[in-house]
């Protein structure tokens, strides 16, 4: 005859199970955003987190896994905090320029983000496809947006839509990479949020 385990035994098992998985997650995003994709291990991950390599794989099979988990992750918590700022009455500059303050606070995302975009632009990166998505999906956002604001007669004449959402694109990522750079040199780091509002504004009447 089987012997069920008793409930709680079952439940902190699978607590314990989603701990080890929430801290794997972390230590990732951590080591990507410190050496890049390429050169981190899962071996390197395990180690870092404490437990075996076997162990790591039984919650990700493969570091290509692991990346999609972890970029999955830092999607759902922006986007998540985005889509609340816009119901607590934020508009989109607003909602856009919270995320940048945000990320100001957790350089290991910003640092994450800029090293593997990077990486990612050579097709065969596991996380190619991710990033042209991503950047399809903010641009066409942000599109919609400053076409509202052209509806309004708020978009200054001459600049298009399209352009006005990949230049807003652009700034964000040059100024995380200034921002960076800049870690040693705290009285010249540039306020990311305050530069990309002044940007935004010289776009709108």
């Amino acid at each position: 005859m089987t012997t069920e385990a008793p409930t709680g035994t079952r439940s902190g098992g699978y607590a314990n199970g989603r701990a080890t998985r929430e801290e794997i997650l972390d230590v990732a995003m951590q080591l990507f955003g410190q050496v890049g994709y390429r050169t981190a291990s899962l071996r390197e991950v395990a180690s870092r987190v404490g437990i075996s390599h076997p162990g790591l794989l039984h919650h990700f099979a493969s570091k290509a896994v692991l990346l999609a988990a972890v970029l999955e992750r830092r999607d759902e918590v922006d986007d998540a905090a985005f889509e609340a700022d816009l119901a607590a009455g934020h508009d989109y500059v607003d909602a856009l320029a919270r995320i940048v303050e945000r990320n100001a606070s957790r350089p290991g995302i910003v640092e994450l983000f800029a090293t593997l975009s990077a990486e990612a632009t050579s097709p065969d990166h596991p996380a190619h496809a991710y990033f042209q998505e991503r950047y399809r999906r903010v641009v066409d956002r942000a599109v919609a947006e400053f076409s509202r604001r052209r509806d309004e007669g708020r978009l200054r004449p001459g600049i298009d839509p399209l352009t006005a959402a990949r230049l807003t694109v652009a700034v964000m990522d040059g100024l995380q990479i200034q921002w960076l750079l800049s870690v040693d040199t705290p009285a010249t780091r540039p306020d990311m949020a305050a530069t990309l509002r002044a940007y935004i504004a010289t776009l709108l009447t």
